[in-house]
């Protein structure tokens, strides 16, 4: 077990060998709408890649949700396989948030000689995700356009 300065330092490590490993500049938070963003998660047992569509209006984010939802079938098919969607994702704090992911289990952030294989599935979900927005960014953006 690691002591919390250890375990802050083993995670400022990671990160920084995923970003010499991986060096570009991925789209994140900078969707254009606001309060949906791309995010990496990983922690001791799992890596995720993640759409998190979190509106302080419930009725956008629903909204949001069901346009990509309609995608579904696109994303799955052409983009991301394993792709998992939840309209009520109910976050530690309480809060709900509707969230689409991609998770690769077995790993560790704790581990070093998982590394590459979490940065890989970081890199490859990531630049799939990005691609089906990007496409699709139009369609999602614009509340005026019904599902």
């Amino acid at each position: 077990m690691f002591s919390k300065a250890e375990a802050q330092l083993m995670k400022k490590e990671f990160w920084t060998a995923f970003a010499e490993a991986y060096p570009r500049k991925w789209l994140l938070y900078n969707t254009k709408i606001k309060d949906v963003s791309f995010k990496f998660y990983v922690d001791n047992k799992k890596a995720q890649v993640l759409l998190d569509i979190e509106p302080k209006e419930d009725e956008k984010r629903k909204i949001y949700f069901e346009k990509i939802e309609s995608l579904k079938s696109i994303l799955l098919e052409e983009f991301l396989p394993e792709a998992i969607f939840e309209r009520d994702f109910y976050l530690e704090n309480g809060k709900i948030i509707s969230r689409v992911w991609v998770e690769l289990s077995g790993i560790s952030l704790y581990n070093r000689a998982s590394w590459a294989a979490t940065f890989r599935f970081f890199s490859l979900t990531m630049d799939s995700f990005e691609r089906f927005f990007y496409e699709y960014e139009d369609y999602i953006r614009d509340l005026n356009i019904n599902t």
